[in-house]
């Protein structure tokens, strides 16, 4: 079994799917989440990681995105290999 510590948490953002709300930013406990500076195809400013260092994957920001644009994974190492499995 793999322990919590022996996991580090990503965030992948659907940059074409963002609309930039910001609602994930604002209930992000960690601060993880900012605004790009680059627009997306639909015109908007998507939501870009900024400090992924300090994701928990705790999933809140996946559960409360209304255009779904958010994953979340997990990366750890088994025999020496490091694995990223989606967990949202």
């Amino acid at each position: 079994m793999i322990s919590q510590k022996e996991v580090s948490y990503g965030i992948q953002i659907k940059e074409e799917k963002c609309k930039g709300c910001q609602i994930c930013i604002n209930f992000c406990p960690r601060g993880v989440l900012g605004i790009s500076k680059k627009i997306n195809k639909k015109g908007f400013y998507p939501v870009e990681v900024i400090h992924k260092e300090k994701c928990s994957g705790c999933g809140i920001c996946f559960l409360v995105c209304p255009d779904v644009a958010i994953e979340i994974y997990g990366e750890f190492d088994i025999n020496s290999k490091r694995k990223k499995s989606l967990i949202m």
